[in-house]
């Protein structure tokens, strides 16, 4: 039952934040013959924790989930990666977490011992590594501090553009409404979450009922009210 998102397309969604700024240096090495691209299928593995991190990667189109496994087999979803982000960069030489896309995906896959020689390399990645370390922070508050209610209302915020951030302008209509299809499944969502898969279930139904929301297929969700699930996200 794979539930879609309206961000997954152009993929950004869960990723989303200010864009890096243009770095002409970057981009001139990243079109050399240096690095590679890849076309992935959805739901492909690019890489497990433990595998030798000889290897970085760039997300150009597409949602990638990066994830660990304890031993009993549960799964926690550490970070949704949107297009021009950064993932794979580790401290020590091996990956400490799986990777595999949630949509089809093109890559740039760069070579690590480039770090050591490129200063427009080292450059890129400072950049993108501050954008994530802000994400990073929110999602760290989202499993420490928010309850089920706001964990889900928080998830269903970001497919929605410019919308609960700082200088939200509120509703720009009469219909205060969005549209969001997942390619997430309900479990994937919970691992994200740091719930179960029955208290999103459960959650879901209830903004329902009170007519936060409307489920019109089972991967299509519209809400009804942006400023009502806006308010249940304990940010505002």
């Amino acid at each position: 039952m794979a539930y879609t998102d309206r961000g997954w397309g152009n993929a950004g969604a869960l990723a989303k934040g200010a864009p890096l700024e243009a770095d002409d240096g970057w981009q001139d090495f990243a079109r050399s013959q240096r690095v590679k691209t890849q076309r992935l299928a959805g739901h492909d593995a690019i890489f497990y924790e433990g595998d030798p991190a000889e290897r970085v990667y760039e997300l150009l189109e597409g949602a990638v989930m990066l994830f660990k496994l304890l031993p009993d087999g549960r799964r926690q979803l550490v970070e949704i990666v949107g297009p021009d982000s950064l993932f794979g960069v580790v401290a020590g030489k091996a990956f400490d977490c799986n990777a595999e896309t949630l949509t089809p995906c093109v890559v740039r896959i760069l070579d690590r011992r480039e770090l050591e020689n490129s200063a427009e390399f080292q450059g890129h990645v400072s950049r993108c590594l501050r954008r994530q370390i802000e994400r990073l922070h929110d999602h760290a508050v989202l499993l420490g501090r928010k309850s089920a209610f706001e964990r889900v209302a928080t998830f269903l915020m970001r497919f929605v553009p410019d919308r609960g951030v700082a200088d939200c302008a509120g509703p720009r209509g009469d219909k205060d409404e969005q549209v969001v299809e997942l390619t997430m499944t309900r479990q994937e969502i919970a691992d994200f979450l740091g719930l179960t898969i029955e208290t999103v279930s459960r959650v879901i139904s209830d903004l329902k009922r009170r007519g936060l929301i409307a489920i019109e297929k089972q991967d299509r969700i519209r809400i009804t009210d942006v400023c009502g699930v806006c308010h249940l996200t304990g940010t505002r």
